[in-house]
C-alpha cells in the first residue's frame, strides 16, 4: 500500500461487526436509563412495552440500513446514503454536524463518564480529571490508528465482559432470592400524565439504542458486506433488545419503582442488593468496562465519515489518506481526538452537544427516508422485508420521538437546526474547490 492510498482494507468479519454494535451501544445508560424510564412511566409492564416498541422500531430501521449498506458497501454510513438519496448538500451538512460537534462531543462525554467511575475507585484530584479524560481519548485514538487488531480484541473482551455481567445480573437477580415479585405489581398501571410518561420513556429508550447505525460507517472494512452487514445489524439489534428487556425486568424485581429516587442512586441500590457494601465498586468496574468498550468502538467507526467526505472532495483531501503501514485513516481519527480533547479541556461540551440531539435524530430519519428514492434503482442484493411498511414504522415512531424532544425544549432543538445550516457556506467553499480541481483534472 503506497503512502497516498485512500482505500481501506476489509478486515472485519460478522462476529466483529456484531461486537462493534453491542460494544458501542451498551454503555453507562443500561445502569441509569431504566431508572429514569421507570420513574417516568411508573409501571413495569408499560416500561417493558416501551422497550419492545423501540426494539421493533430499531429493527425496522436496521433492516432499512441493511439494504442501504448492501447497495453502498463503502465507508461513511449515513453520509453515503444521504448523498445517494438527497445529494451532496444534505450529506455534507450531516458530515459537518458529526465532524465538528456530535462525534467529538460524544467522545468527550464517554471519556468524562469513564473518568468519573475511575474516580470512585481511585480518587483523582479534580484538577487532573479533565487531563486524565484527554489522555484516555488520545490513548484510544492511538490504539485505533496503530493497533486495529489489538483494538478489536480489546473491544471484544470488554463487550463480552459487560454482556456476561448483565447476564449474571438477570440470572442471579431472579434466582438468588434477593428480589420480590411484589416489586412488579401492579404490572400494568396508567400514569397520571400518560403523555409525559410516554415522552420520557420513548426518548430514554430511543437514546439507549442510539448508535446501532454507526456500524455502517465502516461498511468499507467489512468482509462480504452484502451478506455480513445485514446479518450483523439484525443480530446486534435483537441482542440489544433482549438485554434491555431482561436487565430492566431484573432491576425492577430487585428494587421497587416507588423506591427510585435518582438514576445513580438506583444503580447503587441494585448493586447493594446484589453484592452488599462492595456493590458500588463492582458496578463501577463494570461501567468502566462498558464505557471503555463504547469509546473504542465509537472512535473506530466515527472518523470514516470525514474520510468519506474527503474522498468526495468535500473536505480536505489529505484526510482521505490511509496510513501506508497500519491501513487506517490516520488524519480522520486524529481530527476527532483533537476536537474531543479541546471540548474536554474547555468543559462546555455538554451544553454544546445538547443543541444537536434533535437534528441528529432528524438526520437518521432522513437516512431511512432516502430508501424511498434509492429503491427506484435496480439492486440484486439484500432488500428490506415488508417494504414499504418497514420504513414507515421506523419513520412514524421517529416522528413521535422528534416531537417529544422538541416539546421538551423547542428553542434548543431548532437552534441546533440553525447551527447545522451554518455549514452551507463551508459546503459551497469545498464544492467550488472541487470544481476547480475537476477543471484541472
Amino acid at each position: 500500500m503506497d503512502s497516498s492510498s485512500t482505500e481501506l482494507s476489509r478486515r472485519y468479519g460478522l462476529l466483529a461487526a456484531v461486537t462493534i454494535i453491542v460494544g458501542q451501544v451498551i454503555a453507562v445508560g443500561i445502569f441509569l436509563v431504566p431508572a429514569g424510564m421507570a420513574r417516568s412511566v411508573g409501571s413495569p409492564g408499560l416500561l417493558l412495552a416501551i422497550w419492545l416498541l423501540i426494539g421493533l422500531m430499531t429493527l425496522c430501521g436496521a433492516l432499512c440500513y441493511s439494504e442501504l449498506s448492501s447497495r453502498f458497501p463503502e465507508a461513511g454510513g449515513s453520509y453515503v446514503y444521504l448523498r445517494a438519496g438527497f445529494g451532496d448538500k444534505l450529506a455534507f451538512l450531516y458530515g459537518w454536524m458529526v465532524l465538528l460537534v456530535l462525534d467529538p462531543g460524544l467522545t468527550a462525554i464517554f471519556a468524562i463518564g469513564l473518568t468519573s467511575y475511575v474516580d470512585r475507585i481511585v480518587a483523582i484530584p479534580q484538577f487532573w480529571q479533565p487531563i486524565f479524560s484527554a489522555v484516555v481519548v488520545i490513548g484510544v485514538a492511538t490504539l485505533n490508528i496503530v493497533g486495529t487488531r489489538t483494538s478489536s480484541v480489546l473491544l471484544s473482551v470488554l463487550t463480552w465482559t459487560k454482556i456476561l455481567f448483565l447476564f449474571f445480573i438477570v440470572v442471579y437477580g431472579f434466582l438468588g432470592g434477593r428480589g420480590d415479585v411484589n416489586n412488579l405489581t401492579p404490572f400494568f398501571a396508567t400514569p397520571p400524565d400518560l403523555v409525559g410518561a410516554m415522552a420520557g420513556g420513548l426518548v430514554g429508550a430511543f437514546f439507549s439504542f442510539a448508535g446501532w447505525w454507526e456500524l455502517t460507517r465502516i461498511a468499507g472494512e467489512i468482509r462480504d458486506p452484502q451478506r455480513n452487514l445485514p446479518r450483523a445489524l439484525l443480530y446486534g439489534v435483537l441482542a440489544l433488545t433482549t438485554i434491555y428487556v431482561a436487565v430492566s425486568a431484573a432491576f425492577m424485581y430487585l428494587v421497587p419503582v416507588t423506591g427510585i429516587t435518582s438514576d445513580e442512586t438506583f444503580a447503587a441500590q441494585v448493586g447493594e442488593v446484589l453484592f452488599g457494601t462492595t456493590g458500588e465498586i463492582v458496578f463501577s468496574l463494570i461501567v468502566i468496562a462498558s464505557v471503555g468498550g463504547t469509546l473504542i468502538a465509537y472512535m473506530m467507526v466515527s472518523p470514516r465519515v470525514y474520510y468519506a467526505m474527503a474522498k468526495d472532495r468535500l473536505f480536505f483531501k489529505s484526510v482521505a489518506t490511509v496510513h501506508p503501514r497500519f491501513g487506517t485513516p490516520l488524519r480522520a481519527i486524529a481530527i476527532q481526538a483533537l476536537l474531543a480533547v479541546i471540548l474536554i479541556l474547555s468543559g462546555s461540551f455538554q451544553q454544546i452537544i445538547s443543541y444537536f440531539f434533535f437534528v441528529a435524530v432528524l438526520f437518521i430519519g432522513l437516512t431511512v427516508a432516502s430508501l424511498f428514492w434509492i429503491r427506484k434503482q435496480p439492486h440484486d442484493g439484500f432488500k428490506t422485508p415488508l417494504y414499504p411498511l418497514t420504513p414507515i414504522v421506523f419513520l412514524s415512531i421517529t416522528a413521535v420521538v422528534l416531537f417529544f424532544i422538541a416539546m421538551r425544549d423547542p428553542v434548543t432543538a431548532f437552534s441546533g437546526v440553525g447551527l447545522v445550516l451554518l455549514g452551507l457556506p463551508v459546503y459551497y467553499y469545498f464544492r467550488s474547490k472541487r470544481g476547480q480541481m475537476n477543471g484541472v483534472d
